[in-house]
């Protein structure tokens, strides 16, 4: 397991780290079929925290991911991948295995994802893993993982700020109500909801949130600050190339939020950096394997 230092983190990340099993389809839904013929089918690290660690990272915050993963070749793929790019990272193994996702994309890049959570019941993160890094954190990203939400208390009475991704939530499911009423900045998909503006002011009226992101792909990203206010629409970020594989773009719009946040930039630029970040990853192979860098991030940024 590798240990924290003594130098105060960026953004530390708990939870959420996985391997994507990718597999290209020749379209979305696929049709039943006994074979298709695929090009090679790629395991590569995946899933959410993995995604908002290496994005912080390649924008230069010292960021750190704390989680539990498997003794098993997907745990031993993302301690490799890591360790090769610098990214710090603290784990434990636990018996149940490392997560894992299948990832069904499209010609157009879409993607369905098959996910394997691995977890159990009453399941924790030891202590003296996660305590020394978010006591030193600017920024705490906590990732969706059950055991993340028992962090909650701690992050509280230490005062750091939290944010989190609640993915396609449907403003329903009361899996996600730790998360989405106990973050100080709530991200989350439209994918689910037939309108973001009621569950955004939700959040806010019946949570910490003081800031609630909306994501939309495509059709570009939400913004609500006051439960009474009007929801400010973003457009899209231009895209610098052909849309190739869509796994990631939420989680490097996290990152590029949070780099523009832990600048002290205004909420609005914040989610047009971020828009920058989730548009650049649509046009990467693989879901984190070439996050934006920060001189690419802000070249990239047309003008407000």
């Amino acid at each position: 397991m590798s240990s924290a230092g003594t130098v105060p983190y960026d953004v530390v990340v708990v939870g959420g780290a996985g391997v994507d099993t990718t597999v290209y389809v020749p379209e979305l839904p696929l049709p039943y079929a006994d074979t298709y013929g695929v090009p090679p089918v790629v395991d590569r690290i995946g899933n959410t925290g993995s995604g908002v660690l290496l994005g912080c990272h390649a924008l230069g915050l010292r960021a750190r991911l704390i989680d539990l993963i498997g003794d098993d070749p997907q745990g031993a793929l993302i301690r490799a991948h890591l360790a090769a790019r610098g990214a710090d990272f603290g784990w434990e193994i636990v018996p149940e295995g490392t997560r894992r996702s299948v990832l069904l994309v499209g010609p157009d890049g879409r993607r369905l994802s098959l996910y394997d959570p691995r977890a159990a019941a009453g399941q924790r993160l030891p202590r003296d893993l996660y305590l020394p890094a978010i006591s030193r954190a600017r920024h705490v990203h906590v990732s969706i993982t059950d055991f993340s939400r028992h962090l909650y208390p701690e992050l509280l009475e230490l005062g750091v700020p939290v944010s989190t991704d609640l993915h396609d939530w449907d403003g329903v499911n009361g899996y996600h109500a730790d998360f989405a009423y106990s973050s100080d900045v709530v991200f989350l998909s439209a994918a689910k909801l037939p309108g973001p503006a009621p569950v955004m002011r939700d959040i806010l009226s019946r949570g910490r949130a003081s800031l609630v992101v909306c994501t939309a792909g495509a059709s570009g990203a939400y913004l609500l600050g006051d439960a009474s206010g009007e929801v400010e629409h973003f457009p899209a970020a231009p895209l610098p190339g052909p849309v190739v594989d869509s796994n990631g773009a939420g989680d490097a719009f996290v990152s590029g939020f949070l780099y523009g946040r832990l600048r002290g930039l205004p909420p609005g630029e914040c989610v047009r950096l971020g828009a920058v970040a989730g548009a650049h990853a649509c046009s990467a192979e693989g879901t984190h394997e070439s996050p934006i860098d920060e001189e690419t991030l802000l070249k990239r940024l047309p003008p407000a």
